[in-house]
């Protein structure tokens, strides 16, 4: 059975880097260390998601997925600010990273509300202003992930399950744009996502224990 599926699959992985582009091939790698770091709950996913929000800002633009281009430019600041959140509270060098906690429901509620407006908005937007591919599912993904990535820069524990939502319609899309490297990088994704979740309540659960190989 292991035979029959490396056969099926290492020529649809061939396939797949023949028809990727080098700007998509540098996204892949870089977002793959950056959630593994992220999930291991390492400082260094900040500066490696930059470079990886650079690289798929390019990719997603060239494939008229107008609000995943945009949203890497709101990745990269939630980047920063993370970066600098998780510094906060000490002058060292190496500083501690803030501990994880759950989402308050003050800030759910916010975000569950800011990204049923921009989902919306922006779906009417570039459906009606641009050549847009997908436009209400692009931007229905893009608010979550928007969400994903500020509970991930605060700590809060339920980023990890937005992720994993968000992952499910990114392989779907990404697919369907012929991004087909990109959509098995999401399924990576989502198995690191799992895996984050997975990691960050068993740090919860060991007060003072800090992962961050």
């Amino acid at each position: 059975m292991a035979a029959l599926f490396l056969f099926d699959f290492l020529p649809a992985v061939g396939a797949a880097l023949k028809s990727a582009s080098p700007l998509e091939v540098g996204g892949v790698l870089t977002g793959v260390a950056c959630v593994w770091l992220a999930a291991r709950n390492s400082i260094w996913n900040f500066p490696v998601g930059i470079v990886n929000g650079i690289f798929y800002m390019l990719v997603f633009w060239q494939s008229r997925l107008y609000s995943d281009a945009g949203l890497q430019l709101a990745f990269v600041a939630l980047l920063v600010y993370g970066w600098a959140k998780w510094l906060q509270g000490s002058a060292a060098a190496e500083a501690a990273p803030l501990p994880i906690t759950r989402t308050p429901p003050r800030l759910a509620a916010w975000l569950l509300g800011a990204g049923v407006l921009y989902a919306l908005g922006a779906g009417f937007l570039f459906s009606t202003r641009t050549d847009a591919a997908l436009p209400y599912w692009d931007s229905t993904t893009t608010a979550i992930s928007l969400a994903a990535q500020l509970l991930l820069s605060r700590r809060h524990l339920e980023n990890w399950l937005l992720w994993v939502g968000v992952d499910v319609a990114y392989v779907g899309m990404y697919w369907h744009r012929d991004l087909y490297l990109t959509s098995g990088l999401y399924v990576v994704f989502l198995g690191l996502a799992a895996y984050g979740y997975w990691q960050w309540r068993r740090e919860i659960a060991t007060p003072g224990k800090v992962i961050s190989a």
